[in-house]
């Protein structure tokens, strides 16, 4: 136990520049009292007792902003970059070497039983704010990018960006015809529709218009 919680210490040092001394790192790193405390619930997890798991798991949650499932499978040097907002499963399970940034959702999608959640190979990184839902894998040494909603399985060495998650960057190749100015945009789109459908509605209300003046206008006669 104590060398897993050096090893949880050592890979702030390595992964934070702003971490200065040990004292500074344990008392202040909430990302670090939440991995604690989440080993320490898991392991009431595994006896069954789930109730006594879940009071731990809330208490963290209330004090760090992180919440962790006591039924999370976590490995070795697991590393929450500030954390704020970061949600994991039930049933997920984390490799070794990840590390997870600020706003990381690693959740269900509310329609599987049994494994529901993301399993996340060793050496991968999931940037702020991405969601990563449902019983996918992400590969090893995989990056998740910032605000990407990932719903398939992302192979190993790859690169992930945008809504709904696509693959730009696979073995270190650049995947083709991907043009980072051109992320998948949603929101822009549905607007782009409802722009088009106010103006086929217009163009009818003038034709509708022209065509009761051309009747008015014969009625006159």
């Amino acid at each position: 136990m104590f060398k897993i919680m050096k090893e949880d210490i050592e890979v702030v040092f390595e992964q934070d520049p702003a971490a200065r001394t040990y004292l500074e790192v344990i008392l202040t790193y909430s990302g670090l009292h939440a991995i604690w405390s989440h080993r320490f619930a898991h392991s009431f997890y595994k006896r069954k007792l789930f109730f006594i798991a879940r009071v731990i798991s809330q208490i963290s949650r209330f004090f760090t902003g992180i919440e962790i499932h006591p039924g999370a499978k976590i490995g070795k040097r697991f590393f929450i970059d500030h954390g704020m907002g970061v949600v994991i499963g039930e049933t997920c399970e984390i490799g070794d070497n990840v590390t997870v940034f600020q706003g990381v959702t690693l959740g269900g999608t509310g329609k599987e039983k049994g494994k529901r959640h993301p399993t996340v190979k060793d050496n991968a990184l999931i940037a702020t704010g991405a969601k990563v839902l449902g019983s996918i894998t992400i590969g090893e040494n995989s990056k998740v990018g910032a605000g990407a909603v990932v719903l398939q399985d992302v192979p190993p060495n790859s690169t992930v960006v945008g809504i709904k998650g696509r693959i730009v960057v696979k073995d270190g190749i650049r995947v083709k015809d991907f043009n980072h100015t051109d992320l998948p945009d949603p929101i822009a789109d549905r607007l782009k529709e409802l722009e088009a459908e106010i103006n086929k509605l217009k163009r009818e209300l003038t034709e509708l218009r022209n065509e009761r003046s051309n009747m008015n206008a014969n009625s006159n006669f």
